[in-house]
């Protein structure tokens, strides 16, 4: 759809206003968000010829065929409008954060008579009270478990004291594991003191549940009860466990955030320490896509608008390792967001500044393994990839295709096809092949059938697109293959190459040649064998590839098997459907007892009548049925 839209003549008409822009480029696609205190005076600035821009702002600009405008009240009210407008519509040219990450907390239901302890993905303004966010979900897991079995917790959901002995106690309580309050049985003073201790524990004070655990552990060991010390010294190493993975690294006990950042001209890595009550409860890494010419500010300022517009929970203070020029803005908005003063500080010398500066070694330490990471993946794909078409002469194997054969005895034969594009398995492009016009074990036939009918689909379905005149759209089967892999040597090879032949397709054909132990040993291509090196990133791959074809064959074949197995021989008899299926086995126990009953016998099963119960006896003995049995 065509837009008529005056850029010169639109930015005149831009009021002195706070508010959002979005620019959009000719596919009305929206390629940049940004807010302004001024939006005459913001967007004027990027078609400005003497306005010094990025090389990340040039491109940009150079798209844009038409922006729109949102008036808001102040520029706190512009700063939520683009954070939402970011996370909606990611927009190439804004920095974006690309993990999205949720904290579990620990949720004590103080507001109930009788409170529990659950896991939250969430922390409410209500009037539970939260602890967390803890960046592991499985110790959180663990230590609700604990504090269940140390102190008595209920685990249900029933409203109390409502539903007082309405209903019978749970297991827990048969087991010793809950004092059942369901049941009157414990007063809420007395529930109410282990609730306390709870909330002492979860404060970080563990000492009286060590010792808690250890005179009890003592205790049974004392009375010979070996096998509940056993669970107490269990229980005694899980909450030292936790001792030792609280940090102390201030006494100042404030909530506050440690966010540092490590970048280069592509990648980026923030880090955060998540301190609670004075200790570091956690910390967790974030990626963030950046362009060429974002400045570290920018991509910190952009960082913590993403971050908590979502998160739930806001500390006292967030220690950032620059000043930002955003700093008021983001503290008035954050501020408003929790309900309570949030301050960005950059620490200058003492603790707290070595703090920043821990979180900014992970945050590079993070980056420079990432880069190794990429670096061993673009080994074992891409560059094996380049090593397979080097060794094989054929301009590239981006897309490869690897089929295989498998049945048993001929037995529910099935093919498959596995993808693999840039060394990477492509599994929405697998397909799977019953075999249809071959009857018995023949594996050459069945790879003719099954390559006949792919490359025979695609080229159908690409005449089909390119009579609707959508040629760039894809079907099932229209990408072919730079390169196709069988899983054998000349036989295969020769079965591929006969097939294209015949549809008129140009397409390299390589066998993957197995030695007597069914390993991978060389390639057959161009009527030769070529060997490779065991130890390259080519072997591996071309060993993954052949390993998951033949995967995918049996998974299939085991599929069509089962269901071949499941089917009964009752239901190829007419007039025998599930009901009277079920009821035959109930009464006869097996087909053995049902071909030797009388029609008498099976006509007395109330599913059944005379004329079905003689079909039955018909089907087992030859379609004779005795003269006696007939009257």
């Amino acid at each position: 759809m065509e837009r008529e839209f005056n850029i010169q003549a639109e930015l005149k008409k831009l009021p002195h206003k706070p508010g959002v822009y979005l620019m959009h480029d000719a596919e009305d696609h929206i390629i940049y968000v940004g807010k302004a205190i001024s939006l005459k005076n913001r967007v004027r600035q990027y078609f400005q010829e003497g306005y010094h821009k990025t090389p990340k702002i040039q491109r940009m600009v150079s798209k844009i065929a038409w922006f729109e405008t949102i008036v808001t009240d102040s520029e706190t009210e512009a700063l939520v409008l683009e954070c939402n407008l970011i996370k909606e519509n990611n927009p190439k040219y804004n920095t974006m954060l690309t993990d999205d990450k949720g904290y579990p907390y620990i949720r004590v239901t103080v507001e109930e008579e009788f409170p529990r302890i659950m896991l939250a993905r969430t922390a409410k303004r209500d009037k539970s009270r939260y602890y967390g966010p803890y960046t592991n979900a499985g110790a959180v897991k663990d230590t609700i478990r604990l504090i269940q079995k140390i102190y008595k917790i209920r685990t249900c959901g029933q409203k109390l004291p409502e539903d007082i002995g309405k209903k019978r106690p749970c297991l827990n309580y048969h087991i010793g594991q809950c004092d059942a309050p369901c049941q009157g049985k414990v007063l809420p003073e007395e529930y109410r003191k282990s609730i306390a201790k709870v909330q002492h524990f979860l404060d970080g004070n563990y000492k009286e549940v060590l010792d808690l655990l250890e005179n009890k552990m003592m205790a049974a060991s004392d009375e010979m009860d070996f096998e509940t010390a056993a669970m107490y010294r269990e229980l005694l190493f899980s909450v030292r466990h936790m001792e030792e993975r609280q940090k102390m690294v201030d006494n100042g006990m404030e909530n506050r955030d440690i966010v540092a950042l490590a970048a280069d001209w592509k990648d980026a890595i923030v880090q955060i320490f998540f301190v609670r009550e004075g200790k570091l409860i956690g910390r967790d890494h974030f990626h963030v896509r950046v362009a060429e010419g974002d400045s570290e500010e920018q991509i910190l300022s952009d960082f913590l608008k993403q971050f908590y517009s979502g998160t739930p929970f806001l500390p006292k203070e967030i220690f950032v390792q620059q000043e930002l020029s955003e700093a008021p803005l983001i503290e008035e908005w954050l501020s408003t967001r929790a309900g309570h003063k949030v301050s960005l500080v950059t620490p200058k010398r003492g603790e707290k500044h070595k703090l920043m500066e821990l979180a900014e070694k992970n945050a590079h330490m993070v980056l420079e393994q990432d880069k190794e990471k990429v670096k061993r993946q673009e080994a074992r794909t891409i560059g094996a990839v380049r090593e397979l078409s080097d060794l094989l002469g054929i301009p590239c194997a981006n897309r490869m295709e690897a089929f295989d054969i498998s049945n048993i005895s001929g037995f529910e034969s099935v093919g498959s096809m596995v993808v693999y594009e840039k060394g990477k398995p492509k599994r929405n492009d697998y397909r799977k092949f019953k075999i249809k016009w071959v009857q018995g074990p023949n594996d050459y036939a069945s790879m003719e059938e099954v390559l006949t009918r792919r490359f025979t689909h695609g080229l159908e379905e690409s005449q089909m697109l390119r009579e609707r005149g959508i040629e760039d759209e894809y079907g099932k089967f229209t990408s072919f293959p730079d390169l196709i892999l069988m899983d054998g040597g000349k036989g295969q090879v020769n079965i591929a190459e006969g097939v294209l032949d015949r549809l008129g397709l140009s397409i390299p054909v390589c066998g993957m040649v197995k030695d007597d132990n069914h390993r991978t040993r060389g390639l057959y291509f161009h009527d030769e064998e070529l060997p490779i090196d065991h130890h390259s990133e080519m072997f591996q791959l071309i060993t993954r590839i052949q390993d998951e074809a033949h995967r995918f064959a049996i998974e299939y074949h085991r599929a069509r098997r089962g269901k071949a197995q499941i089917h009964s021989v009752l239901d190829d008899i007419e007039g025998v459907g599930p009901a009277r299926r079920k009821a035959l086995m109930r009464e006869f126990k097996g087909i053995d007892a049902i071909r030797a009953a009388s029609v008498r016998e099976l006509a007395a099963i109330p599913e059944m009548n005379r004329n079905v119960a003689k079909v039955v006896y018909a089907f087992f003995h030859d379609g004779e049925i005795p003269e006696d049995e007939d009257e």
